[in-house]
């Protein structure tokens, strides 16, 4: 998916988040997604555990 992206793309997203969210919010958000994504992985191991 993200395959063709380049340097030059992936730089321009991030100019592009920065711009929208500010820098000051950016750690929040990178904290909030990789919390949820924590949440969720445990939540799947959870549910394999329980339908072993």
């Amino acid at each position: 998916m993200f395959g063709n992206l380049g340097f030059t793309e992936i730089l321009i997203i991030v100019a592009v988040i920065t711009f929208l969210f500010g820098a000051k919010r950016i750690p929040e958000i990178a904290k909030g997604i990789g919390k949820g994504i924590h949440d969720f992985k445990k939540e799947i191991k959870s549910i394999e555990e329980i339908t072993k």
